[in-house]
């Protein structure tokens, strides 16, 4: 677990009997949506900060109305460069050009910008770290899942685009310092994937940021929903971006199983709440929302669910604590950053037994983790939970102290402070 490397330059403050280093740091990042990534690297920065360290981002793509609070009300400097280049050449290339908008990130950020940094923390696209190294930084790559297994399949012409592109991303990202993965699983992926790299990543498990959860205020959605729905309401919740890979949909057919699994009462009383990252600039977001309305208008449940489109910081902590069981349907998640806010709100997680959440959830313990990726068998689990209030209280306080123990804010800020007095004394 750490995650920060650092050099040691004029910024060092000596202390009598001790010495305290201050190191100028440079989070390099695509773009500072609201996803999992996003929230791992803003963590990090907030997590460095606290630290003393100076911090800032540099992103090629920052959109006020979809980005975390720390990244636009001052707490973290954002720096934007590049968003005048293209995302994509008629729905193509889009691989390609995120590789030229980033090393015109961090030409720009190393030639241009006059608080050169000391460290450069970057994730998701490995190509930059070559050019990087020209001006000598010390270079951490966090690696959330290696890029080449993320691109869909396609035709022989893109496999042939493919080639050159998966080599440069194996071959640069052994050039960092230090890599970071997620999970065992990212670690074993990555083992499977770059097979010609001998550098041995660490593990980083992400964390969240609990005093930032502690401080959020009633938001006006959940004075809503105490409004407008009855009192003890089953609410379900699934949060995660309008992309298919999530598996959305089975959230919808486990709710639609629902309807004969629970008691007429208990049945009236349960709503589906579907919240997640929506960028109406990604087609796939646009289309698989339609997608979703559609689905539940087929099974006959489009009045149990509730469909939200990114929702704001405050509205999704208080979904995280207004909701009774959170339903996490990707299968083979690098992570899932989403099971670990719902178990520190003390919220039981039935998820897919694949990827990450077999090393956040403990099945029958914290949560179910389920075999089948089908809506029978998540419905069943839910129908547990609904009908036994003991074993939902256990599951979620077992939940949070999990979460404190090993996924705690502050072990993530030691360990990454950790990381950068060591890499600042090379």
């Amino acid at each position: 677990m750490d995650v920060c490397d650092t050099t040691v330059t004029i910024n060092q403050l000596i202390v009598i009997g001790q010495t305290k280093i201050m190191v100028k740091i440079t989070l390099l990042h695509p773009d500072l949506g609201i996803g999992g990534a996003e929230r791992l690297v803003v963590d990090a920065a907030l997590a460095l900060k606290k630290q003393g360290h100076d911090v800032n981002f540099v992103t090629t793509h920052h959109d006020h109305g979809h980005c975390f609070a720390e990244t636009l009300d001052g707490t973290i400097p954002v720096t934007v460069v590049g968003d005048w280049i293209p995302r994509h050449i008629f729905k193509k290339f889009y691989a390609l050009l995120a590789y030229i908008r980033m090393i015109y990130a961090a030409c720009y950020m190393l030639l241009v910008m006059s608080n050169k940094p000391d460290i450069v923390i970057c994730d998701l696209v490995s190509i930059c770290i070559p050019f990087l190294r020209l001006f000598r930084p010390k270079i951490i790559f966090y690696c959330h899942h290696p890029d080449q297994l993320l691109s869909t399949r396609g035709s022989l012409l893109k496999t042939f685009y493919r080639i050159p592109l998966n080599y440069l991303e194996q071959i640069t990202t052994g050039q960092a310092d230090k890599i970071f993965v997620n999970s065992c699983y990212t670690l074993e992926v990555f083992k499977k994937t770059f097979t010609k790299l001998t550098i041995q990543p660490d593990i980083l498990y992400p964390s969240i940021h609990t005093e930032f959860f502690d401080s959020q205020r009633i938001s006006s959605l959940e004075k809503t929903l105490d409004q407008k729905l009855p009192h003890n309401s089953n609410i379900l919740l699934s949060i995660n971006r309008y992309e298919r890979k999530k598996n959305l949909g089975l959230a919808l057919y486990a709710l639609a199983e629902l309807k004969n699994l629970l008691s007429t009462d208990e049945w009236n009383k349960t709503l589906l709440i579907m919240a997640g990252g929506y960028d109406k600039r990604v087609e796939e977001n646009v289309d698989h929302y339609m997608e979703l309305c559609g689905m539940a208008d087929e099974l006959g449940i489009s009045d149990k669910v509730l469909f939200l489109r990114s929702p704001s910081d405050n509205d999704k902590m208080s979904l995280l604590k207004y909701c009774k069981i959170l339903i996490y349907t990707p299968p083979n998640e690098h992570f899932g950053i989403v099971p670990l806010e719902a178990m520190y709100f003390e919220k039981p997680v039935i998820a897919h037994n694949s990827g990450g959440p077999r090393e956040t959830i403990i099945n029958n313990n914290t949560g179910f983790l389920i075999d089948e990726l089908n809506g029978q068998a998540f419905a069943q689990s839910i129908v547990k939970l609904i009908n036994d209030e003991t074993m939902r209280l256990t599951f979620g306080e077992n939940g949070k102290n999990r979460v404190m123990k090993i996924f705690s804010f502050d072990a993530f800020s030691e360990q990454l402070n950790k990381t950068v007095m060591q890499l600042s004394s090379l």
